[in-house]
């Protein structure tokens, strides 16, 4: 982890560049050191404008109550800023570490409806009540009281059928991954291919419908696989030629894929409006985890140009 105050500039920075949201993910293990919701507290207390988002919190990692509780005192503090990204938990590996059991997928976003559920009705300011086959909440009032009313929007990820429905039926913002049931590899990117996203668009809307909600009302967001902004077309060939060699894919699938930007600013730029035209995603979330490609230098006039 670096020192607070160089990450306090660089959060400035990534607001002052144009980027609208920034987002921490909530895992312990392989590379990752913020936790998320202390962490955006303090990129709120150093930000006017930028959204802060968990992305997203592990549901099983916090009770409900708790979730909410420290939810709706980020919202406070950061004046209305937040975007509430929750999700059932899938690496493994932090599972184990941590002693929770790691149950079937079914299991854990049963449990996670649970919370939405839980959480959203405390959002409501009055005794609440609930009780259901994983928690039990008997006459407990939620506070503080929230900013945005009537709470932070939802955001719900995920890349199963399943979990996209719970998206469409409960979420403002729904994330379109891919389904990391096998884990994170060459899979992972063919699982949002073009046909792909449309598919997992298609769940979220349609689950939408059927709860008596309006599709059109639904913002879409897509985690980038993969980002590199390139000072040449030799040079975008070079990193794509070196990620076919270690998935198998072909290279002009690679440089097509919509979930890859790799290429000059001018190509980054178009692969984006396409995602936007064609699969109405509004949001692109860019990577700068542990194994990041990307710099803010490098995206800032790709940034920039979409923002002006």
């Amino acid at each position: 982890m670096q020192p607070m105050q160089a990450w306090k500039e660089q959060v400035r920075r990534i607001e002052a560049t144009g980027f609208t949201t920034v987002a921490i993910a909530d895992h312990f293990t392989d590379g990752y050191t913020l936790e998320p919701m202390v962490a955006l507290t303090a990129a709120a207390m150093c930000t006017t404008t930028l959204r802060v988002q968990t992305a997203v919190l592990g549901n099983d990692y916090r009770h409900p109550v708790l979730t909410h509780r420290m939810a709706a005192t980020l919202d406070v503090v950061s004046e209305g800023r937040l975007d509430l990204g929750v999700g059932a938990g899938w690496m493994a590996s932090e599972y184990a570490a941590a002693g929770i059991p790691f149950d079937p997928p079914g299991r854990r976003i049963d449990r996670l409806e649970e919370a939405i559920a839980i959480v959203k009705g405390l959002f409501a300011g009055e005794p609440f009540s609930f009780t259901g086959a994983t928690y039990r909440v008997s006459g407990l009032v939620g506070v503080p009281h929230a900013v945005q009313a009537p709470y932070p929007p939802f955001m719900i990820g995920g890349g199963g059928r399943r979990v996209l429905g719970l998206a469409g039926r409960e979420a403002d913002i729904v994330g379109i991954n891919a389904n990391l049931g096998a884990g994170v590899g060459a899979g992972s990117i063919v699982d949002v291919s073009a046909d792909g996203i449309l598919e997992k668009i298609g769940w979220a809307r349609e689950a939408a419908a059927a709860a008596g909600r309006d599709p059109d009302q639904l913002v879409f967001s897509m985690a980038q696989w993969l980002l590199h902004v390139t000072a040449s077309s030799s040079d975008a060939r070079a990193v794509l030629d070196k990620v076919a060699a270690r998935t198998g894919l072909d290279p002009a699938w690679l440089e097509a894929a919509p979930g890859v930007l790799v290429g000059s600013v001018g190509r980054c730029i178009e692969k984006l409006h396409e995602l936007h035209d064609r699969f109405g995603i509004s949001y692109v979330q860019l990577d700068a985890g542990p194994r990041s490609m990307a710099s803010i230098d490098a995206v800032a006039p790709v940034v920039a140009a979409l923002a002006g």
